[in-house]
C-alpha cells in the first residue's frame, strides 16, 4: 500500500500552484492512494521528515519544486528507505530533465504513479549535500542575482546570464585529484552528477546519474569571442573527455570524471549548489555519494 507526502515550494518557478494543487488533489484521488499536501519550509529544516515517514508509514515523498529543493529535502532522507519522485516547478529543473521527468504535471504524476525507483548519485561538496550541479564563477554569479529576483523563471534567468557573458571576468583555482593537479584562470567551474544546467541545455554530455562519478567541466579564461564557440562544442559532445594522464593544458575547455577533487578557490569566486547561492568558500572538497536516494523516474 503507498502512501504519498506531497511538498510544493510556493515560490519556485512560474507553475500557478492552485492548478498544482488541484490537479495532484484529482490525479492522486482517482488512483485511491493516500496523501497529504504541505508546502516546503522556509527554514529549509526537514528533519521532522524521517520521524513522519517512519510513524505514518509514507512510501513516497514527491517534490514539487526545483532542484535547490530536491536537494535540500533528500539530504535529510539519504538514509530513510522512501521514493523520491519530482513534479518540475522550478526554473532550471536539471535533474528532473536528466532523468526523463516531463515538465507537465499531469505527465509527471503518471511516472510517479508507474514509474520505477532507481538509485541515483549525489555528491558532498564539503557538508553539503548537491543533488545533481554546484558550479564556481560566473554561472554562480547568476545564480546569486537570480536569487533576489522577485519574479523568476527561465526568461529571467537568461536576462541575467546575457547580462554577465559581457561583464563576466576570469577567477583562479586550483584543481587537485588524486592522479591530477593544475592551477587555471577559468571563467567558471561546474562539477554535475547531472548533464546538464537546466531546461535541457546541457554541460556534461557524459554524465550519468548512477555512475560513482561526478563530470568537472573547467571554462579556461579565452578571448570573449572564442566563448560562446567553445560552449556550442562542449554541448553539443564534440569536446571528449580528457584521460588526466593526457591531460592537455592547450584546450579551452577542459572536461574530466572523477570520485573525489578538491578545488581551491584562490579569486573569492561565488559559488552555487544546485542553483542556490551559497557563501564563499576557499577550499572546495568534493566526493561522490553513491547510490544517495530511489528516484521515480520513466519505467525503460
Amino acid at each position: 500500500m503507498r502512501k504519498f507526502l506531497y511538498l510544493i515550494n510556493p515560490i519556485s518557478g512560474t507553475k500557478k500552484k492552485s492548478l498544482l494543487k488541484k490537479t495532484i488533489e484529482q490525479k492522486t484521488s482517482a488512483k485511491n492512494i493516500p496523501f497529504e499536501i504541505t508546502e516546503t519550509r522556509r527554514d529549509a529544516n526537514y528533519s521532522f521528515l524521517k520521524e513522519k515517514i517512519l510513524s505514518e508509514k509514507i512510501t513516497d515523498v514527491v517534490i514539487c519544486g526545483g532542484d535547490g529543493s530536491v536537494s535540500t529535502i533528500t539530504s535529510f532522507l539519504l538514509d530513510v528507505p522512501v521514493n523520491i519522485g519530482i513534479i518540475p516547478t522550478g526554473s532550471g529543473n536539471g535533474l528532473a530533465f536528466a532523468a526523463g521527468i516531463p515538465y507537465s504535471t499531469t505527465r509527471a504524476l503518471d511516472i510517479i504513479f508507474a514509474g520505477s525507483p532507481a538509485f541515483v548519485d549525489g555528491f558532498w561538496i564539503n557538508d553539503k549535500f548537491s543533488c545533481m550541479m554546484c558550479g564556481i564563477g560566473c554561472d554562480a554569479q547568476v545564480a546569486h542575482e537570480f536569487a533576489n529576483r522577485k519574479v523568476r523563471g527561465l526568461k529571467t534567468y537568461l536576462q541575467l546570464s546575457a547580462m554577465h557573458f559581457f561583464k563576466a571576468k576570469p577567477f583562479n583555482f586550483t584543481i587537485k585529484t588524486k592522479d591530477f593537479s593544475t592551477t587555471v584562470d577559468a571563467f567558471f567551474i561546474t562539477i554535475s552528477n547531472s548533464n546538464q544546467f537546466g531546461n535541457n541545455i546541457t554541460i556534461a554530455p557524459k554524465a550519468s546519474l548512477s555512475d560513482g562519478r561526478f563530470d568537472i567541466v573547467i571554462v579556461k579564461k579565452m578571448h570573449k569571442l572564442m566563448l560562446p564557440f567553445a560552449l556550442l562544442r562542449q554541448i553539443s559532445g564534440n569536446n571528449t573527455i580528457e584521460e588526466l594522464k593526457n591531460y592537455r593544458n592547450n584546450k579551452n575547455i577542459v572536461y574530466f570524471q572523477a570520485s573525489e577533487a578538491t578545488i581551491v578557490n584562490n579569486s573569492n569566486a561565488p559559488l552555487h549548489i544546485d542553483g542556490e547561492p551559497e557563501p564563499f568558500t576557499e577550499n572546495i572538497k568534493l566526493k561522490i555519494l553513491p547510490n544517495a536516494f530511489r528516484l521515480l523516474q520513466p519505467s525503460v
